[in-house]
């Protein structure tokens, strides 16, 4: 049988066609990757764009802010209030937002009339609105104890009359009168007060810093005479406050316990340390009796005079006593024996 052409030729392989289920499924997974690139595109868009919306809210609560300022050093305190009401009710806690809109609920209902010569508590028969004014009166007048006073009568008249302006009168008359108490030397009384502040309103840097030095004076004097060290050292972060208890100022507290302190020092020889209390004693005032005395004990045992070597030249010409200088090991401290001398 004789061969043909084609049966000379090489064979060629033959090529199987894909696999329509593989092809599809490299369609699938191609279109599950765009679609999850789509979803994280999306999500970053959304952060970006709520980012940016909190952005411009801030901006625009900050410009209200300066606005309500604006109208309350005008006296426009109705336009205040709304500007800060709408502040607080989309951001709680914006600074000072609170505690201005406090501020404009007082002055709101403060009249600018001249208040009358004389004004005193008495029972009123006529009303709550009555009373209420007698108690704006008092607090234009910064009579503090008074005012509280008329305003509880309100409150007892009519628990719900004009509750929001009698809140803003008992915070403003609760915090002066803190204050007051404490720069009387009332301490414990300045601090009951401005904790009753804080039950209508949050208190000002000023009430809240004064409160807690008080509150460290009263901690630090129940120390006293008990221990002298922790005495001298609290009432040594008050000195400079202005504080006092009626009867000592912190700075005056500081100083007699730290000569006390340093006495307690100077007895145990602890003398470096002793020195220390009394230095910082004197730089508020005059050292005691017994003070200046153990100061001046304790630094010449702190700091010991020495003994100066003279050279003999210098000596001479200065017509002193020269001193003997130490041995040294050139220098024989015996005489030698016989054995040494006749074996050289």
């Amino acid at each position: 049988m004789s061969a043909t052409l084609e049966d000379t030729q090489p064979k060629q392989p033959v090529r199987k066609p894909r696999s329509i289920r593989t092809v599809l499924l490299g369609v699938l997974g191609f279109l599950v990757l765009i679609a999850l690139g789509g979803l994280a595109g999306y999500g970053a868009g959304i952060g970006d764009r709520k980012a940016a919306e909190s952005g411009i809210i801030q901006q625009q609560l900050t410009e209200q802010f300066q606005f309500a300022l604006v109208d309350m050093e005008f006296q426009r305190y109705e336009a205040a209030r709304q500007r800060l009401e709408f502040i607080i009710s989309h951001d709680p806690g914006f600074p000072g937002a609170q505690t201005k809109l406090t501020e404009v609920l007082v002055l709101a209902v403060i009249p600018t009339s001249v208040p009358t010569a004389t004004l005193t508590v008495t029972p009123d028969s006529s009303g709550a609105e009555s009373a209420y004014q007698r108690s704006v009166q008092l607090v234009q007048a910064q009579d503090w104890p008074n005012a509280l006073a008329a305003l509880d009568q309100v409150r007892k008249l009519d628990p719900n009359y004009k509750a929001a302006q009698l809140d803003g009168m008992y915070y403003f008359s609760l915090r002066n009168q803190g204050v007051a108490l404490i720069g009387q030397g009332n301490l414990e009384g300045g601090i009951y007060y401005l904790t009753l502040a804080e039950r209508f309103g949050t208190l000002d840097n000023t009430g809240y810093q004064l409160r807690e030095n008080a509150r460290f004076y009263v901690n630090a004097a129940s120390f006293w005479e008990l221990d002298w060290k922790l005495a001298a050292e609290y009432f040594g972060q008050l000195s400079g406050s202005g504080l006092w208890d009626g009867t000592m100022t912190a700075n005056e507290r500081y100083h007699f316990a730290a000569m006390r302190y340093g006495d307690q020092l100077y007895e145990d020889e602890m003398y470096c340390a002793a020195y220390e209390q009394y230095e910082a004693a004197a730089r508020i005032g005059p050292l005691d009796e017994v003070a200046a005395r153990n100061q001046n004990q304790a630094y010449q045992q702190c700091y010991p005079a020495t003994e100066i070597y003279i050279p003999p030249t210098t000596a001479v010409a200065t017509g002193e006593t020269p001193a003997t200088p130490p041995p040294t090991e050139e220098t024989p401290t015996a005489a030698p024996t016989e054995e040494a001398t006749a074996n050289p």
